[in-house]
């Protein structure tokens, strides 16, 4: 076979394409991994704290978001994350499991990062890294990519170079470019798993920048309970990047700060604690700082005993359906992960090849295909890139 023709070029080392080129030279295809940065899996380096947070428990389809919510079943069912843990183990990486099912390596994400090196050592895969791609095209059945000062060719293209989300490692738009040259579809890419934030009033709650609270977040019928992070220009913590994937400009938030609480208790509380005032009767619950804060708010200053059940009652609703309005969010810059992306409608759920143009395939995060925090885009980078290393 000629120097500069190979079955299949892959374009991103990141996990998705890191998995399809192992994958894909495993079954004995002559793969080629391309990527402008000097080193792969530079996103899975960082995750999770260094420790990567590399699957969940808890993957199912309906915890993804996409255009088309059917899209991810095929791949997350036939490569699943007990499979991706089985091959952790295999390894010998001693993980552990923090809560709501998310799996961390005990020591670095480095582990992970050397285990998929290993994979794609395996399968003879070539790497060619450090150099950005200059051009792409197709013709007589052939992909022509230009790279590192030389042009390789192959029949199959992977796209795999991820979204616009922490561009400090070099993320970039290059996939959507990719996709409109070979005429797919584009679903409008933004933030997901990203801090909101707050102007005008609601600006006021940035003197608790720092405050944490365990509480309910909603938007529309999502929600999620985790933990709230105020910061100096608005929300964050776990709680918020989850329903930030959810949330578009012009909607509101719904906050529950008290979700332990039956409805009713603020009621009690005037029996039991007549002579507690609102953020006294707060605080036994939530930090002090946010209690004094939502008791002003609230407005019902002096004894519990002194306020109408009906002002009481409606305190109680507020505080457990708080509402909040971001003006936006702190960008891609601050966004773990994308939604949108390579629209769905144009791929094969089975083998993520490009219905019109045949030998392109596109994976990861590249596609509208977005998970929840907590491993669940790790899982769909595996599945995805799986399903297309074993289709080529």
């Amino acid at each position: 076979m000629a120097k500069h023709i190979y079955d299949a070029i892959v374009l991103g080392a990141g996990g998705a394409g890191l998995m399809c080129a192992a994958t894909a030279g495993q079954r004995g295809r002559r793969v080629l991994l391309l990527d402008h940065a000097a080193a792969p899996g530079r996103k899975i380096l960082i995750s999770g704290g260094g420790r990567c947070n590399f699957t969940n428990l808890g993957v199912a389809p309906e915890r993804f978001l996409s255009a088309n919510p059917h899209f991810a079943k095929s791949a997350l069912s036939r490569y699943s994350a007990q499979d991706f843990i089985a091959l952790v183990d295999r390894y010998g990486i001693a993980w552990h499991e923090k809560t709501l099912g998310q799996l961390f390596c005990d020591g670095s994400a480095k582990q992970i990062v050397d285990m998929l090196r290993t994979e794609c050592e395996a399968g003879a895969v070539e790497m060619a890294l450090g150099a950005p791609v200059t051009d792409v095209g197709h013709a007589d059945g052939m992909f022509r990519v230009a790279h590192g000062g030389r042009t390789v060719q192959a029949p199959a293209l992977v796209i795999a170079t991820g979204g616009p989300s922490i561009p400090k490692l070099g993320a970039t738009g290059i996939a959507y470019d990719l996709a409109r040259r070979f005429g797919l579809r584009v679903i409008e890419p933004r933030p997901a798993l990203v801090p909101l934030t707050l102007s005008g009033e609601e600006a006021l709650f940035r003197s608790l920048s720092g405050v944490s609270a365990a509480v309910v977040t909603r938007c529309g019928k999502a929600a999620f309970r985790e933990a709230a992070l105020f910061t100096h220009r608005g929300l964050s913590g776990p709680a918020i990047l989850q329903i930030s994937s959810y949330w578009y400009p012009g909607k509101a938030i719904g906050i529950d700060f008290l979700p332990e609480r039956e409805p009713g208790w603020l009621l009690a509380a005037k029996r039991d604690r007549p002579r507690a005032n609102v953020q006294q009767i707060l605080a036994a619950t939530m930090p002090d700082r946010l209690a004094a804060a939502l008791a002003e708010r609230l407005n019902l200053p002096g004894k519990v005993a002194d306020q109408r059940d009906r002002a009481l009652a409606a305190a109680e609703q507020r505080l457990s359906d708080w509402p909040f309005h971001p003006n936006g969010t702190e960008g891609f810059a601050k966004a773990e992960v994308t939604v949108g992306g390579i629209a769905t409608a144009g791929l094969s759920s089975r083998t993520m090849a490009a219905r019109t143009v045949p030998g392109l395939y596109a994976v990861g995060e590249a596609v509208d295909v977005t998970g929840w925090l907590g491993g669940y885009n790790f899982q769909w980078a595996w599945a995805s890139g799986r399903a297309a290393g074993e289709a080529i």
